[in-house]
């Protein structure tokens, strides 16, 4: 339990709210800082409101009496949650992987920008680098592919899946926070870090497709080898069926990218072990009791 009130930023957001749970379970005061007020779960408490792209004094107004801060808003914000607050305020925020891609867009280019701001600045604060997360409430990469392939019988991968993906537990991206949070109280954090959160190990994505499938309860599904160039060109046409999602171009690239992180910073620095996938995908897919 921290004796220190903490602002969240970003408390509507999936990775938010399991934070703000979490720390109210466990007895912690929070003060969330949000842009749209009716968007609040009601478990929580009152929120400050303050929009991260509008003008300064209400974000400075929300965070005047701040003494540790957490935003898993998108880290292209952190530049403006560091002018808007006290200098020797340690920030701790959550930032992403997609800043290594070969394909740079608007999302890796915000992370990167972010990272910046916070280095730039000097400030006290660990920016965590997650993998693609999953277990949230809501979230659309596991959840999203497990009813997917409900109506698939076969799953297109560009090159047969065998880039490796390293997905991460909410849970763990959780306790990954908390754990920065207790470093920062502990005054252990004095510059600005930059860690990344990943699953235990890294699997070809075909394994990750068919380790969904079985959690799901669904029968192992083939994979069909296509070259990334006719999955491009199809994409915008299978995006028009029902029950079909929408899968960009850059998404289709980054099925090419090799995911595979050392996650023993994240254990020496964190303390945090993260669990593995087919155990994460079990307390996923096991509604609880």
């Amino acid at each position: 339990m921290f004796t220190t009130p903490i602002h969240v930023i970003g408390a509507t957001g999936r990775s938010g709210l399991a934070l703000c749970r979490t720390l109210v379970a466990r007895g912690n005061t929070i003060i969330p800082v949000i842009r749209n007020p009716g968007r609040l779960a009601k478990d929580l408490p009152p929120a400050r409101i303050a929009d991260l792209t509008g003008p300064r004094a209400p974000l400075a107004a929300a965070l005047s009496d701040a003494k540790l801060i957490v935003t898993t808003a998108h880290a292209r914000h952190i530049g403006a949650i560091l002018a808007a607050s006290a200098p020797d305020v340690p920030l701790i925020a959550l930032g992403s992987t997609r800043k290594f891609t070969q394909w740079p867009d608007a999302h890796g280019l915000g992370v990167l920008a972010g990272e910046k701001a916070l280095h730039d600045a000097g400030r006290p604060g660990i920016l965590l680098h997650p993998t693609m997360i999953y277990g949230a409430e809501g979230e659309d990469n596991v959840q999203r592919l497990a009813a997917l392939l409900k109506i698939l019988p076969f799953v297109p991968l560009p090159e047969g899946g065998r880039a490796l993906v390293q997905p991460i537990y909410q849970g763990d991206v959780t306790r990954s926070i908390v754990a920065a949070l207790d470093l920062a109280t502990q005054g252990a954090v004095r510059a600005p870090e930059s860690l990344v959160i990943a699953g235990p190990e890294a699997m070809p994505y075909r394994d990750f497709v068919q380790a969904i499938a079985r959690a799901a309860g669904l029968p192992r599904r083939r994979i069909l080898s296509l070259p990334s160039s006719l999955l491009m060109a199809v994409a915008p046409l299978v995006a028009r069926l029902p029950k079909m999602p929408a899968i960009g171009r850059d998404e289709i690239r980054r099925l090419l990218e090799d995911k595979a992180f050392d996650t023993e910073p994240m254990r020496a620095r964190l303390g945090v072990m993260s669990i593995p996938f087919e155990q994460g995908l079990s307390q996923l897919f096991t509604p609880s009791s």
